[in-house]
Protein backbone atom coordinates (compact mmCIF):
# COMPACT_ATOMS: atom_id res chain seq x y z
CA UNK A 1 0.00 0.00 0.00
CA UNK A 2 1.20 2.88 -1.12
CA UNK A 3 1.22 6.52 -0.31
CA UNK A 4 3.91 8.21 -2.43
CA UNK A 5 3.41 8.88 -6.10
CA UNK A 6 6.65 8.06 -7.49
CA UNK A 7 6.01 9.07 -11.09
CA UNK A 8 5.31 12.64 -9.28
CA UNK A 9 8.95 12.45 -7.62
CA UNK A 10 10.80 10.91 -11.08
CA UNK A 11 12.19 7.75 -9.01
CA UNK A 12 13.99 5.85 -11.74
CA UNK A 13 17.68 4.59 -12.46
CA UNK A 14 20.44 6.78 -11.78
CA UNK A 15 18.09 8.90 -9.11
CA UNK A 16 19.51 8.68 -5.23
CA UNK A 17 16.60 8.07 -2.61
CA UNK A 18 16.23 8.13 1.32
CA UNK A 19 13.14 6.41 2.76
CA UNK A 20 13.55 8.00 6.55
CA UNK A 21 11.56 6.20 9.22
CA UNK A 22 11.26 3.69 6.55
CA UNK A 23 9.01 0.74 8.99
CA UNK A 24 8.88 -2.49 6.82
CA UNK A 25 10.00 -1.13 3.49
CA UNK A 26 7.14 -0.60 1.37
CA UNK A 27 7.67 2.40 -0.17
CA UNK A 28 11.90 0.95 -0.53
CA UNK A 29 11.06 -1.70 -2.18
CA UNK A 30 9.00 0.41 -4.29
CA UNK A 31 11.83 2.47 -4.75
CA UNK A 32 14.56 -0.30 -5.56
CA UNK A 33 11.78 -1.87 -8.06
CA UNK A 34 12.03 1.44 -10.18
CA UNK A 35 16.18 1.05 -10.84
CA UNK A 36 16.50 3.82 -7.99
CA UNK A 37 19.25 3.48 -5.29
CA UNK A 38 17.47 3.31 -1.78
CA UNK A 39 18.51 3.97 1.92
CA UNK A 40 16.44 2.69 3.75
CA UNK A 41 16.44 4.10 7.28
CA UNK A 42 14.77 3.86 10.55
CA UNK A 43 15.86 3.43 13.97
CA UNK A 44 14.30 -0.54 14.37
CA UNK A 45 16.69 -2.63 13.73
CA UNK A 46 13.68 -5.73 13.82
CA UNK A 47 12.20 -3.46 10.86
CA UNK A 48 15.64 -3.15 9.19
CA UNK A 49 16.67 -7.03 9.52
CA UNK A 50 13.02 -7.54 7.33
CA UNK A 51 13.51 -5.08 4.81
CA UNK A 52 17.39 -6.44 3.95
CA UNK A 53 15.56 -10.15 3.50
CA UNK A 54 13.41 -8.26 1.20
CA UNK A 55 15.79 -6.25 -0.66
CA UNK A 56 17.83 -9.99 -1.06
CA UNK A 57 14.87 -11.85 -1.89
CA UNK A 58 13.67 -8.88 -4.78
CA UNK A 59 17.60 -9.33 -6.10
CA UNK A 60 17.30 -13.02 -6.48
CA UNK A 61 14.08 -12.82 -7.84
CA UNK A 62 15.12 -10.51 -10.88
CA UNK A 63 12.55 -8.15 -9.29
CA UNK A 64 15.05 -4.86 -9.15
CA UNK A 65 17.84 -4.45 -11.85
CA UNK A 66 20.80 -5.45 -11.18
CA UNK A 67 22.56 -1.91 -11.29
CA UNK A 68 20.18 -0.61 -8.48
CA UNK A 69 21.72 -0.09 -5.03
CA UNK A 70 19.79 -0.91 -1.87
CA UNK A 71 20.79 -0.83 1.69
CA UNK A 72 19.04 -0.32 5.26
CA UNK A 73 20.75 2.20 7.76
CA UNK A 74 19.78 2.13 11.68
CA UNK A 75 20.08 5.92 13.12
CA UNK A 76 18.42 8.80 14.87
CA UNK A 77 15.49 10.79 12.00
CA UNK A 78 16.95 14.20 14.19
CA UNK A 79 20.70 13.03 13.18
CA UNK A 80 21.24 11.48 9.75
CA UNK A 81 24.76 10.67 9.15
CA UNK A 82 24.97 12.33 5.54
CA UNK A 83 26.22 15.53 4.12
CA UNK A 84 24.05 18.20 3.09
CA UNK A 85 22.80 18.10 -1.07
CA UNK A 86 23.34 14.09 -0.89
CA UNK A 87 20.16 12.75 -2.19
CA UNK A 88 17.69 13.34 -5.11
CA UNK A 89 15.03 12.65 -3.52
CA UNK A 90 13.74 12.36 0.26
CA UNK A 91 10.88 10.62 1.43
CA UNK A 92 9.20 10.76 5.07
CA UNK A 93 5.73 8.59 5.23
CA UNK A 94 4.25 8.38 8.49
CA UNK A 95 7.07 9.46 10.29
CA UNK A 96 6.62 13.48 11.76
CA UNK A 97 3.26 12.42 14.19
CA UNK A 98 5.61 10.04 16.02
CA UNK A 99 8.66 12.66 16.71
CA UNK A 100 8.06 15.28 19.10
CA UNK A 101 10.93 17.36 18.01
CA UNK A 102 9.69 17.51 14.48
CA UNK A 103 11.65 20.67 13.85
CA UNK A 104 14.51 19.27 13.87
CA UNK A 105 13.65 16.20 11.37
CA UNK A 106 12.04 18.47 9.10
CA UNK A 107 15.63 20.50 8.93
CA UNK A 108 17.51 17.36 8.74
CA UNK A 109 15.28 16.40 5.48
CA UNK A 110 16.08 19.14 3.72
CA UNK A 111 19.40 19.55 5.08
CA UNK A 112 20.39 16.21 3.31
CA UNK A 113 17.83 16.98 0.01
CA UNK A 114 19.80 18.16 -3.06
CA UNK A 115 19.11 21.38 -4.93
CA UNK A 116 16.28 20.90 -7.18
CA UNK A 117 15.62 17.67 -5.62
CA UNK A 118 12.32 16.06 -4.42
CA UNK A 119 10.60 15.81 -0.98
CA UNK A 120 7.94 13.73 -0.24
CA UNK A 121 6.16 14.08 3.65
CA UNK A 122 2.88 12.05 4.44
CA UNK A 123 1.09 12.42 7.65
CA UNK A 124 -2.47 11.13 9.31
CA UNK A 125 -4.48 13.68 7.88
CA UNK A 126 -6.29 15.89 10.62
CA UNK A 127 -10.44 15.01 10.28
CA UNK A 128 -9.97 10.63 9.81
CA UNK A 129 -6.99 11.08 13.25
CA UNK A 130 -9.03 13.16 15.26
CA UNK A 131 -11.82 10.79 15.21
CA UNK A 132 -9.62 7.98 16.00
CA UNK A 133 -8.57 10.09 18.57
CA UNK A 134 -11.67 11.02 19.86
CA UNK A 135 -12.45 7.15 20.18
CA UNK A 136 -9.58 5.19 21.75
CA UNK A 137 -6.66 6.83 23.85
CA UNK A 138 -5.13 3.17 23.21
CA UNK A 139 -4.66 4.24 19.80
CA UNK A 140 -2.37 7.19 20.01
CA UNK A 141 -1.38 7.29 23.81
CA UNK A 142 1.11 4.28 23.72
CA UNK A 143 5.09 4.61 23.60
CA UNK A 144 6.51 5.23 19.87
CA UNK A 145 2.62 6.42 19.12
CA UNK A 146 1.37 9.52 17.47
CA UNK A 147 2.35 12.62 19.57
CA UNK A 148 0.34 15.59 17.43
CA UNK A 149 -2.21 15.50 14.65
CA UNK A 150 -1.06 17.96 11.74
CA UNK A 151 -3.49 20.39 9.74
CA UNK A 152 -1.55 20.37 6.09
CA UNK A 153 -1.28 23.87 5.79
CA UNK A 154 0.25 24.04 9.61
CA UNK A 155 2.77 21.53 8.44
CA UNK A 156 3.33 23.00 4.93
CA UNK A 157 4.57 26.20 6.18
CA UNK A 158 6.73 24.48 8.67
CA UNK A 159 8.45 22.93 5.45
CA UNK A 160 8.39 25.93 3.57
CA UNK A 161 10.17 27.82 6.18
CA UNK A 162 13.00 25.79 5.85
CA UNK A 163 13.23 26.90 2.43
CA UNK A 164 11.48 24.65 0.15
CA UNK A 165 8.93 25.11 -2.51
CA UNK A 166 5.80 23.77 -1.89
CA UNK A 167 4.37 22.13 -5.09
CA UNK A 168 1.20 20.05 -4.51
CA UNK A 169 -1.08 17.82 -1.63
CA UNK A 170 -2.72 14.65 -2.48
CA UNK A 171 -4.98 12.51 -0.17
CA UNK A 172 -4.97 9.00 0.00
CA UNK A 173 -6.21 5.95 1.70
CA UNK A 174 -9.89 6.82 2.16
CA UNK A 175 -11.11 3.19 2.36
CA UNK A 176 -8.54 2.88 5.50
CA UNK A 177 -10.41 5.14 7.31
CA UNK A 178 -13.56 3.81 8.41
CA UNK A 179 -11.50 0.83 9.29
CA UNK A 180 -9.49 2.67 11.83
CA UNK A 181 -12.44 4.46 13.47
CA UNK A 182 -13.95 0.98 13.83
CA UNK A 183 -10.82 -0.35 15.45
CA UNK A 184 -10.55 2.49 17.65
CA UNK A 185 -14.68 1.76 18.79
CA UNK A 186 -14.78 -1.80 19.24
CA UNK A 187 -10.34 -1.57 20.64
CA UNK A 188 -7.12 -1.51 19.07
CA UNK A 189 -6.00 -4.34 19.80
CA UNK A 190 -9.48 -6.46 18.82
CA UNK A 191 -8.41 -7.71 15.91
CA UNK A 192 -10.99 -10.66 16.57
CA UNK A 193 -14.29 -8.68 16.28
CA UNK A 194 -16.36 -9.54 13.48
CA UNK A 195 -16.66 -6.43 11.60
CA UNK A 196 -13.09 -5.62 12.05
CA UNK A 197 -12.19 -9.08 10.21
CA UNK A 198 -14.93 -8.82 8.29
CA UNK A 199 -13.49 -4.83 6.79
CA UNK A 200 -10.06 -6.19 6.63
CA UNK A 201 -11.09 -9.18 4.11
CA UNK A 202 -12.71 -6.35 1.85
CA UNK A 203 -9.17 -4.24 2.38
CA UNK A 204 -7.19 -7.15 1.51
CA UNK A 205 -8.78 -8.11 -1.12
CA UNK A 206 -8.64 -4.52 -2.58
CA UNK A 207 -5.24 -4.29 -1.96
CA UNK A 208 -4.19 -7.77 -3.79
CA UNK A 209 -7.16 -7.08 -6.63
CA UNK A 210 -7.64 -3.43 -7.28
CA UNK A 211 -10.96 -3.98 -8.23
CA UNK A 212 -12.98 -1.48 -10.06
CA UNK A 213 -15.41 -1.01 -7.71
CA UNK A 214 -12.97 -0.20 -4.84
CA UNK A 215 -10.96 2.02 -6.46
CA UNK A 216 -13.30 4.39 -7.80
CA UNK A 217 -14.92 4.20 -4.47
CA UNK A 218 -11.37 5.47 -2.81
CA UNK A 219 -10.71 7.59 -5.77
CA UNK A 220 -13.91 9.83 -5.02
CA UNK A 221 -13.65 9.66 -1.17
CA UNK A 222 -9.79 10.71 -0.32
CA UNK A 223 -10.68 14.43 -1.26
CA UNK A 224 -13.53 13.79 1.59
CA UNK A 225 -11.70 11.22 4.32
CA UNK A 226 -8.57 10.40 3.12
CA UNK A 227 -6.55 8.61 5.76
CA UNK A 228 -3.19 10.17 4.73
CA UNK A 229 -2.33 13.47 3.20
CA UNK A 230 0.51 13.73 1.22
CA UNK A 231 2.85 16.84 0.84
CA UNK A 232 5.38 17.43 -2.08
CA UNK A 233 7.87 20.06 -2.03
CA UNK A 234 11.05 20.75 -4.19
CA UNK A 235 14.52 22.55 -2.72
CA UNK A 236 15.40 25.63 -4.95
CA UNK A 237 18.39 24.95 -6.96
CA UNK A 238 19.59 28.37 -6.00
CA UNK A 239 19.48 29.08 -2.29
CA UNK A 240 17.42 31.44 -0.28
CA UNK A 241 19.30 33.25 2.65
CA UNK A 242 19.00 31.24 5.77
CA UNK A 243 15.92 31.60 7.92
Amino acid sequence: MLTVDFDRLGVGPGVRVIDVGCGGGRHSFEVYRRGADIVAFDQNSADLADVDVMFAAMAAAGEAPEYAKAETVRGDALDLPYGEDEFDVVIASEILEHVPQDGQAIAELVRVLKPGGALAVTVPRWLPERVCWALSDEYHAIEGGHVRIYRADELRDQITARGMRYLRQEFAHALHSPFWWLKCAVGVTNDTHPAVTAYHRMLVWDMMSAPRLTRTAERLLNPLIGKSVALYFSKPAVRSAAR
